[in-house]
């Protein structure tokens, strides 16, 4: 069994159990594959370390296991104390307001003009600068098309001064 690190481009992280890493592609390839928070299928593994087997380093015994002969099914999140889960909940939370704060200062507001004013940066005729506001989906893609980087970033609405 592996356990992979994941996280949806809404940010939510999470950890995934899967026979393999062909399991996890795999899933991913049958759009099995979706957050447990938002349900979105647009999940990515994430960098994680490596886990150390010190039982079998130190010659003590290690239990076998079996490979799961079971179909395979979606990730799921791995089962923690409400306490654990708390602390977890709360570490991502203050570094998703970190990360959010941050784009807020670095960044300039170009609203629903986001793509036009892209292009320009892109092409040398707006002075290059960090910039942020909203676009479609085919504009994302229209930009991505042109070699223009694009990421989306869920801006929470107490931080921005907009309402919903």
């Amino acid at each position: 069994m592996k356990v992979f690190n994941l996280r949806c481009e809404h940010g939510h992280a999470f950890e995934g159990w899967f026979g393999s890493e062909d399991d996890l592609l795999g899933q991913q390839a049958r759009g099995l594959l979706h957050c447990p928070l938002c349900d979105t299928a647009a999940v990515q593994r994430m960098p994680s370390a490596p886990r150390l087997n010190l039982k079998a380093a130190r010659g003590e015994a290690v239990p076998a296991v079996a490979p799961d002969p079971a179909p395979a099914v979606p990730a799921a999140v791995v089962p923690t104390t409400s306490e654990q889960a708390a602390a977890r909940v709360e570490v991502l939370h203050a570094a998703y307001l970190q990360a959010v704060q941050h784009v807020l200062d670095h960044t300039e507001d170009v609203g629903s003009g986001f793509a036009e004013e892209a292009r320009r940066i892109h092409y040398g005729e707006a002075q290059e600068r960090g910039i942020r506001g909203q676009t479609t989906p085919d504009q994302v893609q229209e930009l991505n098309d042109e070699g223009i980087s694009v990421g989306a970033f869920v801006l929470p609405a107490a931080l921005t001064g907009t309402k919903h």
